[in-house]
């Protein structure tokens, strides 16, 4: 196992990157939900 934590430095970084993955997607999710919840209404 080589993708082993062993600073707090890289359990920082793992983390500050996989959250800059998440924030896109988490925000995509909210607006296509949002368009979903709204478009219904009209209907």
């Amino acid at each position: 196992m080589e993708n082993e934590i062993h600073t707090l430095q890289e359990f920082y970084t793992y983390t500050k990157g996989v959250i800059y993955l998440l924030i896109p997607v988490i925000l995509a999710g909210t607006a296509g939900f949002w368009s979903f919840l709204t478009d219904r209404d009209k209907k």
